[in-house]
């Protein structure tokens, strides 16, 4: 059927506002060939005056620009937040701002303005709609805005749309705010173990990735899977495990939530020795980040202080090749925990480079030579450390290098000897000998600062 030729100032309204139209009279109208289609086709609204009024929030002026018989469901340009190359004719490259598209329902959600929100809907926005591959709802999530979630919820949007990478909404609950948002979203059906289409992802890994203790708690006690595993084998166990210090300031904090989240899903019946696809178990990754605390609660519920990666890299090894970052957070602790859990000690000859490593945590030293009934490091050791630590750990690295190739004392032997003998059931049956708490704690490698 032909179609019919429209006039140039119906073509004109078709894109939005007419520059002769009066303001607030212009986005009611649908164009002809929207009409002749299955679904409305949303408006190309260039109109920075709408732009404006949605970014601020300024609800009198929208009151005006969307009068009761106007319809909101229309598109907006925007910028991308970071220029991106591009290519050109001719093989040239630019960096430009890429155009995207959105809705006036995604600026007001992302932003937190709830009246103008409830505006736009009862003026037809569509509470679906994802012109840039994101729904309203995907937006206030991300943002942390739980009114703006509650208002798309009970409009009827759907909490289990993904968005343009596979991400439903309960994935994005994340930042401030998110445990609100998560809270509503299961209310209204999202499903607590639905996937991220690429990666495979529950909402459990990224609150386990991003060290989300209360969200992690909620989605369990909702039901999700402790176990769940993603496209590489990852278990949220595994993810809560990998937490990276940004700096020695943040250990701490870092280290805590990682503790608190393991906790939390090993009582929820996690697998504490569950591997991914290259054999990395959860105390891998707490050796590999130095957080002491988890390694020693992943010990206690006796996963195996041996088991190798595919790299062939024990427990001990990640340990020692960790970052430097994780000399804040006590090194020497997780070295010793698995020492004193059967951990195979360090080849001989990789000592001299574990020495200059890690010569600035001395105790890290110290626990690894007293697994051996001589120090067996070479003559000329002393030049791997620096002068400068070197004097600041005088006395420990006196004794250090005076022992070089010489017999340590008797009651060195003796617990060299009684841990070789206990070693298969090290860890058991240390803590039930009748000894005296500094015996037994000798035993355990407790630290001296100084080698006999």
């Amino acid at each position: 059927m032909p179609r019919n030729r429209s006039s140039p100032s119906q073509r004109g309204h078709r894109l939005g506002c007419l520059p002769s139209a009066p303001a607030g009279r212009v986005w009611g109208a649908r164009s002809h060939a929207a009409q002749e289609r299955p679904g409305p086709r949303p408006l190309l609204c260039p109109d920075m005056a709408l732009q404006n009024a949605l970014y601020t929030g300024d609800l009198a002026r929208l009151q005006e620009l969307f009068p009761p018989h106007s319809t909101a469901d229309l598109l907006l340009e925007s910028r991308a937040a970071e220029p991106r190359w591009s290519s050109h004719q001719r093989g040239l490259w630019s960096l430009t701002y890429e155009e995207e598209l959105t809705t006036p329902l995604h600026v007001a959600a992302s932003r937190g303005h709830v009246e103008v929100l409830r505006l736009l809907l009862r003026r037809r926005a569509r509470p679906d709609g994802a012109p840039g591959g994101r729904t309203a709802l995907h937006e206030a999530c991300a943002a942390g805005h739980a009114a703006c979630v509650h208002v798309l919820l009970v409009a009827g949007a759907d909490p289990n749309i993904p968005d343009q990478d596979g991400r439903r909404p309960l994935h994005l609950c994340g930042g401030a705010g998110s445990l609100e948002c998560a809270e509503l979203l299961l209310r209204f059906g999202a499903k607590v173990d639905g996937r991220s289409e690429e990666e495979e992802e529950t909402p459990l890994h990224v609150a386990a990735r991003l060290g989300h203790v209360e969200l992690a708690d909620l989605l369990l006690r909702r039901g999700a899977c402790p176990d769940a595993r993603d496209a590489e084998g990852w278990t949220p166990l595994l993810a809560a495990c990998d937490a990276r210090c940004t700096s020695p300031a943040d250990a701490e904090a870092t280290t805590a939530r990682c503790l608190q989240l393991c906790s939390l899903l090993l009582s929820a019946g996690a697998d504490a020795d569950a591997a991914d696809q290259d054999r990395q178990r959860p105390l891998h990754l707490a050796c590999r980040r130095g957080h002491a605390d988890v390694v020693e609660l992943l010990l206690s519920h006796g996963v195996g202080a041996n088991a190798m990666d595919y790299g062939g890299h024990t427990a001990l090894h990640c340990a020692l090749q960790g970052p430097a970052a994780a000399l804040a957070q006590s090194p020497e602790r997780t070295v010793r925990a698995l020492l004193n859990h059967g951990a195979v000690r360090v080849w001989p000859g990789a000592l001299p480079k574990v020495l200059e490593r890690w010569c600035t945590s001395p105790r890290t030293i110290e626990v690894l030579m007293n697994t051996y009934s001589v120090v067996k490091l070479p003559e000329d050791a002393m030049g791997l450390v620096p002068p400068e630590i070197l004097q600041k750990h005088r006395r420990f690295y006196s004794s250090l290098f005076a022992l070089v190739r010489q017999p340590r004392s008797l009651q060195h032997l003796s617990r060299c000897a009684l841990r070789a003998h206990l070693a298969a059931c090290l860890p058991h049956a240390l803590p039930r000998l009748p000894l005296p708490p500094r015996l037994l704690r000798y035993l355990q490698l407790d630290f001296e600062d100084v080698l006999y």
